[in-house]
């Protein structure tokens, strides 16, 4: 009876043994990833038991490819990249060539072809978006100087990677025709230039209607107040757009659903629309790391453990060593470092679409796209571990003279007060947090003609700072490092104007850790910040809804008091 309907069967033990393994996943603290890609490996046809409809998963699969994108799309942010455009860019540029080199010397040891090795080396050095999300969101560190790197990191490593979604159908042919005799130039570049004319045209087309057209008529929709309607047009958009694309501009799936996503992300309707798209990209999302997991043959780690533990070896260290030495070479503190390593030190969801993509075009084998597989399982398993490791590794450098100068060396000079500098200092306040609230802070108190060093992540703020003869250091205030190299023994209060909570939280801890008696001055957001601010007995708290709502009373007063003609 279950062969009689293969649709319903699929889906039926497809999401029951993923909602199964998720749990599973997550009790025992890991990423419900591992569940999913576990269910499929017992559904799939390399182990016993009941075996699901290969062919329909796998057009299941493109759905949640398509609704992964969108999604992708419309959480794409321009104003978050630019905002570390500096680091990110060059930096997940230079780690991809990293990783896809590494990737491609392993393969040709053992005697795969270029293609292949490029492949699976691409494959190996992006990140999984939805791994490195949960666990900042676990650290609370999304909204930190450090979160805010890293996924400007992975943004840039999704576009390179959206790149190749690209171009590997349009070089794919040359590549499998023509191994047995070297590549000209050519052999593939019109075939690559036709790909990317067509690409542009479908930017174009996106750009100069669907931005206009998508964003309107989704507008009309949410006019009739229908939720179900509005709900079809939505999941309507990211299916017929993908579709479209494909058929008209001979794009894939995946770069088609992304620009949907991306052109309503300026709509007013963005966030309704994310809402809306939440359950249908979740379902299908399962799907499509049960229909991967399906693919897997567990064999390999048998048959092939030193390529398994080959592959694990240049997602956890190689990638992220690369990482680490970037951002230690832009100068930023060695706990940034740490942090985008443990965030890239993990594969996940475009990893399964480029060994996906290219088992289709004949550019990876089986033994590949398993060994992909089993990096992912592994690296997402100890992708936790990773991350409980960071201040560990951090306390260990900081407690060892040698290793300590050894990164303040590379570091540079943003990370200390000279001497005679720190000396002159007295009765100080230190600010953590350069903002929009941390300007307008310090231009008042340099007016008071009080001592004043700020701490802040960014770089280029503290280099501006100095420039104007400010006292201004780089570090993270919720650790003890930089405010001991703030002279915290010799402040008399501590301004945190941080805009994440969670990390002002900190930095009042710390504060506090080192001089329980300075003074602390917080930034709060909401009623629920200002108890939990209250209950550690710090000495002012402000949100600025109660400080607007008291100047207008204070204004009204004024009023009051002025007599009428």
């Amino acid at each position: 009876m279950l062969h009689d309907t293969p649709l319903i069967s699929t889906l039926a033990m497809g999401l029951s043994a993923a909602f199964v393994g998720g749990m599973l996943a997550t009790k025992l603290r890991l990423s419900p990833i591992v569940g999913y890609l576990l269910a499929g490996i017992l559904i799939g046809p390399f182990t016993p038991g009941f075996v699901a409809n290969a062919e329909i998963a796998a057009e299941l699969s493109e759905v949640g490819i398509v609704l992964l994108m969108f999604g992708v799309g419309l959480h794409f942010s321009i104003k978050d990249l630019l905002a570390v455009k500096n680091i990110a860019v060059p930096g997940a540029i230079a780690q991809i060539a990293v990783a896809t080199g590494l990737g491609t010397l392993a393969a040709l040891f053992w005697g795969w072809p270029l293609e292949s090795g490029i492949l699976l080396g691409l494959a190996l050095s992006v990140a999984s978006t939805v791994v490195l999300l949960r666990a900042l969101e676990e650290h609370n560190a999304v909204q930190s100087m450090n979160g805010r790197i890293a996924v400007g990191w992975l943004i840039v490593e999704d576009l390179v990677m959206v790149l190749a979604l690209v171009l590997i159908p349009a070089l794919a042919p040359h590549f499998t025709e023509s191994q047995d005799k070297a590549l000209t130039m050519g052999d593939w570049l019109p075939s690559l230039g036709m790909a990317l004319g067509k690409i542009i045209l479908f930017i174009v087309f996106m750009l100069m209607i669907g931005k206009r057209i998508l964003p309107w008529g989704l507008m009309m929709v949410a006019r009739t107040r229908s939720r179900e309607l509005f709900t079809l047009a939505v999941f309507a958009v990211a299916m017929g757009v993908a579709f479209g694309a494909a058929s008209l501009f001979d794009v894939s799936f995946a770069l088609g659903a992304f620009f949907a996503g991306m052109m309503i992300k300026e709509s007013e309707l963005s966030s309704e629309v994310a809402e809306r798209s939440l359950p249908f990209q979740d379902a299908f999302a399962v799907l499509f790391f049960v229909a991967v997991g399906m693919l897997f043959d567990p064999y390999v780690l048998v048959e092939q453990p030193l390529h398994v533990l080959v592959v694990v070896l240049i997602i956890l260290v190689g990638k992220s060593l690369a990482a680490f030495v970037i951002v230690l070479l832009f100068r930023f503190p060695l706990h940034t470092a740490l942090v985008v390593s443990a965030s890239l030190a993990q594969i996940g969801e475009f990893s399964f679409i480029l060994a996906g993509l290219g088992m289709k075009y004949g550019m990876l084998g089986e033994e590949g796209n398993s060994l992909i597989l089993a990096g992912a399982l592994i690296s997402i398993t100890l992708n936790p571990l990773v991350f409980h490791l960071i201040d560990a590794i951090q306390g260990y450098i900081t407690k060892r003279p040698r290793l300590a100068k050894l990164f303040n060396a590379v570091e540079g000079d943003l990370h200390h007060l000279e001497g005679q500098e720190k000396q002159a200092l007295k009765d100080l306040v230190i600010l953590v947090g350069y903002g929009r609230v941390g300007r307008i802070i310090q231009q008042n108190i340099q007016s008071a003609n009080i001592d004043l060093v700020v701490i802040d992540l960014s770089r280029e703020r503290v280099e501006a700072m100095r420039s104007k003869g400010l006292h201004a250091i780089v570090g993270d205030g919720s650790h003890e490092e930089p405010l001991l190299e703030a002279a915290i023994e010799k402040a008399m209060a501590i301004i945190v104007a941080v805009p994440s909570p969670f990390e002002a939280r900190r930095i009042v801890e710390s504060a506090r850790a080192l001089k329980p008696e300075i003074q602390v001055l917080v930034r709060a957001h909401n009623e629920e910040e200002m108890q939990y601010f209250a209950n550690q007995k710090v000495d002012l708290a402000v949100v600025g809804a109660q400080e607007v709502a008291r100047r207008m009373v204070d204004y009204l007063h004024e009023m009051a008091r002025i007599p009428k003609h």
